[in-house]
């Protein structure tokens, strides 16, 4: 004869294990509360390139980055202590923004004005300044404040903006 005790035992743990069976313990919830950042941008705006530039660095999202960027992409920075501009192209980029965003917790690009943008309806060069916090502990916060040069191009006006080029004039 089962006592009371067992009773409320095998109650709870029928209890547990149909409100468990429906939760995985180790995987924590998706955030369903939504931003105004969590959207994607239409790419054949020049807003649509930045928000979703933007978008991409805040969720470490490398599938939109690289839709970013053109096939012939080229990054330009400068190496201060050799006093040089050196670049590398869109499968270094792919890699080294890979990188960043695993080793990242957390990454917040703002985008600031737009200090000018000339060009025409296939090609234009954009120069925006920017502030970016990247976080890879809580010890270790790394601030950069700076200014990107674009190169955007498009085969056709109703085609997306890709990145031709960024030149990085930020002195980190």
């Amino acid at each position: 004869m089962i006592n009371l005790r067992t009773l409320v035992f095998i109650f709870a743990v029928a209890t547990m294990t149909a409100w468990l069976g429906c939760r995985n313990p180790f995987a924590p919830r998706l955030d369903d509360t939504v931003s105004a950042d969590a959207a994607l941008g239409d790419q054949r705006s020049v807003d649509g390139v930045f928000q979703n530039f933007r978008y991409a660095y805040r969720y470490k999202d490398t599938l939109t980055y690289g839709r970013l960027l053109a096939p012939d992409f080229i990054f330009i920075y400068r190496n201060y202590d050799r006093g040089i501009d050196l670049s590398w192209g869109r499968d270094e980029d792919m890699i080294t923004t890979s990188g960043l965003f695993q080793a990242a917790q957390n990454i917040d690009l703002v985008w600031n004005d737009i200090a000018y943008s000339t060009g025409d309806s296939l090609t234009l060069d954009v120069s925006r300044g920017f502030t970016m916090t990247v976080a890879f502990d809580t010890a270790d916060v790394l601030r950069v404040q700076g200014r990107a040069n674009f190169r955007l191009a498009r085969a056709a006006p109703s085609d997306a903006w890709m990145i031709l080029r960024w030149r990085d004039e930020s002195n980190y």
